[in-house]
């Protein structure tokens, strides 16, 4: 989805994709509120499911809980209120996520997957092998959150960049200079990465500074889709990579 401009909006090109995708959700008379609420739950789900795993002992609860609380969004008109001058729209989901617990964790303990609407489709089998949920982590339900929430955005920006090398015929080249992107290059160097594409040490060290830049402006563009103004964008980007240390 496009980021739009508008008279009344005070950051003017400033994308909130994500807070636009809110508000869509939480309009009952949207013909888009549907789609906005699944492609929400596709993309935020696994920070929310952290959360929870780390309270609840049982999986499935868990699994039960996370979906649930996407499943009632619309029912329960959660979003309704939703604004995007309000803060930042991680703060506003684990917000709305606690307040679901607390008001309806028994009613949703006892919803069977299946029961009422659709579950939307999410793979809990390859969460709960990516997520750290012991005691022992030392982290705390909250931490997972943001944590598991960093990793969801670092990820998005990976993905959407091999898209965008793929779209450019440049997959090979993508494959081959991700590692140095954050430095997890397993001991490759640029001369052994020249040789692979068929090009210069040079030139291959020129490409890694593009693509680094690149990700740099594409991770900026994420995270400006979740936070109110261009003002917060620094300080989340310094909390992301802040959380990835726990």
């Amino acid at each position: 989805m496009e980021s739009t401009h508008s008279p009344g909006n005070p950051f003017g090109d400033f994308a909130t994709t994500q807070w636009s995708l809110v508000v869509a959700a939480g309009n009952c008379e949207s013909e888009n509120a549907n789609q906005a609420l699944e492609t929400l739950c596709r993309t935020y789900w696994p920070p929310l499911y952290a959360y929870v795993r780390r309270r609840v002992q049982d999986s499935h609860e868990a699994q039960d809980l996370t979906q649930a609380f996407f499943e009632r969004l619309l029912e329960k008109h959660y979003l309704a209120d939703a604004n995007p001058q309000r803060g930042r729209f991680r703060a506003f989901l684990i917000t709305a996520f606690k307040h679901f617990l607390s008001k309806e964790w028994d009613k949703s303990k006892a919803l069977k997957r299946g029961g009422g609407r659709p579950p939307i489709s999410l793979d809990f089998e390859s969460a709960d092998s990516q997520i750290c949920i012991e005691p022992a982590s030392g982290l705390t339900a909250e931490q997972l959150y943001d944590k598991q929430w960093a990793i969801t955005m670092l990820t998005r920006v990976m993905e959407s960049l091999e898209a965008e090398f793929a779209a450019k015929g440049q997959a090979d080249h993508f494959a081959e200079l991700k590692g140095f992107i954050l430095g997890d290059h397993a001991g490759a160097t640029y001369a052994e990465v020249a040789s692979r594409l068929d090009m210069t040490e040079a030139a291959a060290k020129k490409a890694g500074s593009r693509l680094r830049h690149r990700y740099r402006e594409r991770l900026r563009e994420e995270i400006c889709q979740t936070v109110s103004g261009p003002e917060e964008v620094e300080d989340e980007m310094r909390n992301l990579l802040a959380v990835l240390e726990l």
